[in-house]
């Protein structure tokens, strides 16, 4: 367990100190030790500091956006590890009980009516939740029970709100809604701003606050119904708390930064590698993986000399080489 908590202090400390860095660094360059004393004396309300451009480029354009990739790196990392270990599957992420794909839709339909940035993130976050219903809907009364049914479930209403989707994109104006949907579609922190920010951050602080609490609970789950049974588990009513927090924090997520792949199925994988399957580490471990993976991604893509790319495109070219790799190893230790 010492080893649990060395390796979560060291990711807390480098992640503190790549959120000082990717704040100097963009076209408009800051040097390191100037953004720790605007960031010092914003804090303490000095207003000679709030007059300048740096101050300016900090707090009003870098930091929300770079505080938005951690929080949402941290909530579709903890999501995802979360799921494996309700599902007792490694392969299961967000999009899998088709969450990700019914915030996607809401999120489109809402560009394709010209909806306001407040709009999009209510319908993204509802399309998440009804996407949850369908596939609960779909799983039946066994469903709690039977994990194979949610799964099945939840790729039926992915595929169902997938061709949504393509209806959407299909029926859109081809000179200015279109490359928005597709833009949005491949996900970007570029629209970040301190309400998407104080939104995600809410429904992640409420919902991390019981994930952590009771994460003890999810090795339980991981042992299976009959062992979770036998040690006094309520299985159906915990499976179905930890599904809808999951859904929450994945909704929100998706509703402030498009749809970004990969992360919740590969970093917990990652965090598993050093901290091992237990979940009480294993979940904190994600959440900073998961907010320094993002971070770093999206500081990649800002700052990139030919243009941002979406980061979405980005998590899955690294993401896939990395799960083949981790997959592959596990075959040949095995």
């Amino acid at each position: 367990m010492k080893k649990q908590i060395a390796f979560q202090i060291l990711l807390t400390l480098i992640l503190l100190f790549s959120i000082a860095v990717a704040t100097a660094m963009g076209r408009f360059s800051i040097p390191l030790g100037t953004v720790f004393r605007v960031l010092v004396n914003g804090v303490i309300n000095n207003e000679l500091v709030r007059e300048t451009v740096e101050y300016r480029v900090v707090f009003q354009v870098r930091l929300p956006r770079i505080l938005l990739a951690s929080l949402v790196g941290m909530a579709l990392s903890v999501s995802g590890a979360v799921l494996q270990g309700i599902f007792r599957n490694p392969l299961v992420d967000p999009g899998i009980i088709g969450v990700s794909f019914g915030a996607a839709f809401g999120a489109v339909a809402a560009i394709l009516i010209a909806a306001s940035s407040a709009l999009i993130m209510t319908l993204s976050f509802t399309g998440g939740m009804l996407a949850l219903f369908i596939t609960l809907s779909i799983a039946g009364k066994m469903g709690l029970k039977n994990i194979l049914s949610i799964i099945l479930g939840g790729i039926v209403t992915g595929a169902f709100f997938s061709a949504l989707i393509s209806i959407v994109t299909y029926i859109a104006d081809p000179r200015d809604t279109l490359p928005l949907i597709v833009y949005w579609l491949m996900g970007s922190f570029s629209s970040a701003d301190t309400d998407k920010l104080m939104l995600l951050g809410l429904i992640c602080v409420v919902c991390f606050a019981v994930i952590f609490k009771s994460r003890y609970v999810i090795n339980l789950l991981a042992l299976g119904d009959e062992e979770a049974y036998a040690l006094g588990v309520q299985v159906t009513r915990l499976r179905m708390l930890f599904l809808a927090l999951t859904t929450l924090v994945t909704a929100a997520a998706v509703s402030v930064s498009g749809t970004i792949g990969w992360v919740g199925l590969v970093v917990p994988h990652i965090a598993r590698l050093v901290t091992g399957p237990d979940y009480r580490s294993l979940v904190i471990s994600s959440a900073l993986l998961g907010a320094l993976y993002l971070l770093l991604a999206d500081t990649l893509v800002r700052t990139t000399p030919y243009g941002e790319i979406p980061i979405g495109i980005l998590s899955a070219l690294v993401g896939a080489p990395v799960l083949a790799y981790l997959l592959r190893s596990r075959m040949i230790s095995s």
